[in-house]
């Protein structure tokens, strides 16, 4: 629904940002004029909540009350699943609008309307999501989230990677990791004993995981005790080629089509919720390596675009087995 003719309905007049032109609106890094404070910084909310009269209508009074100035919002009202779902992006002074008020604003609206989910970001102030990369014998993903964080590109700190497979110490990851002191621990499984209790204590101060292609199956056990969500990167769209070498399987079927998949891990082998899915085209003209490329390319550009719209609160679970991504 749209968002400007959902609030037009409940908006008092004026609410002061309301109805500018988005020519005003100013997003993080644009130079602001003279008279607007140097100090502005750049806030995100997202909520969830059974659908009722006057949510927006609360959440845009409740930014401008305290002098925040709405750039972006998007909601989304399922047809007749009376729930409502919606990210706002906003710029405010954290002088007059000190954090800790701002907490207490938003469990207040929580309250009025019963939310499922209320979170607030603002990420130049915000401590970056601590993850651990979970990993085993292909790079490609690895490396590509490795640079990602030194590049800056992804909004998480590293703590540890974890792998099945050893590496030496003059390999790539390894001389990586070392320069930046991210620890390695290799952890040898077996079909006997996958040790997951040792990868739970080395992933206690994490706020969620990823699966840069480890290729193990996390149990129920483990999914339940870490109790936070992982993110998992699959070598095609779901469902898809399942079981060893798809992409062989893949090129021996003639697909025109490939693709990669990123999704929430849950006790069901790649059933969990989608984030993000990609497509390449290929062809006879392809021979197996480039084949394997352009596979490989879209793993890393679907896993590391799930995990940065997870960081910027853009993907909210959407009844039982589906998201929401704004």
């Amino acid at each position: 629904m749209n968002l400007i003719r959902r609030a037009s309905a409940f908006l008092p007049q004026p609410i002061g940002f309301a109805f500018r032109s988005f020519k005003s609106f100013r997003f993080p890094g644009d130079s602001l004029n003279s008279s607007s404070s140097s100090a502005l910084t750049h806030g995100v909310h997202v909520f969830q909540c059974p659908d009722a009269v006057g949510i927006v209508a609360k959440l845009s009074h409740c930014i401008a009350s305290r002098g925040g100035n709405i750039f972006g919002a998007d909601v989304f009202v399922p047809e007749n699943k009376h729930v409502f779902y919606s990210r706002s992006e906003f710029i405010f002074d954290p002088v007059k609008w000190p954090r800790e008020q701002m907490d207490e604003d938003f469990v207040r609206l929580s309250k009025m309307f019963n939310a499922m989910r209320s979170v607030i970001r603002v990420p130049d102030r915000d401590p970056r999501y601590n993850i651990a990369v979970l990993a085993s014998k292909q790079d490609h993903c690895l490396v590509d989230l490795l640079h990602g964080w030194q590049d800056g590109r992804l909004p998480v700190d590293i703590t540890c990677v974890i792998s099945n497979h050893e590496r030496g110490a003059n390999t790539h990851v390894i001389r990586f990791l070392e320069r930046h002191g991210i620890p390695y621990h290799h952890i040898q499984t077996t079909i006997q004993n996958k040790r997951e209790g040792e990868i739970l204590e080395l992933v206690q101060n994490t706020q969620f995981l990823v699966l840069a292609r480890y290729m193990q199956i996390l149990s129920g056990n483990f999914l339940k005790s870490y109790g936070k969500d992982i993110i998992n990167i699959h070598h095609g769209l779901l469902p898809s080629f399942k079981g060893g070498n798809p992409s062989k399987q893949a090129f021996d079927a003639g697909v025109k089509l490939i693709g990669a998949t990123s999704h929430f891990v849950t006790e069901e082998l790649d059933a969990g919720p989608i984030i993000e899915q990609m497509v390449e085209r290929v062809s006879h003209r392809d021979n197996m390596q480039s084949f394997v490329q352009k596979s490989e390319n879209l793993e890393k550009q679907c896993l590391a675009k799930a995990i940065k719209s997870y960081c910027e609160l853009r993907v909210l679970p959407y009844e039982q087995n589906k998201t929401v991504v704004f």
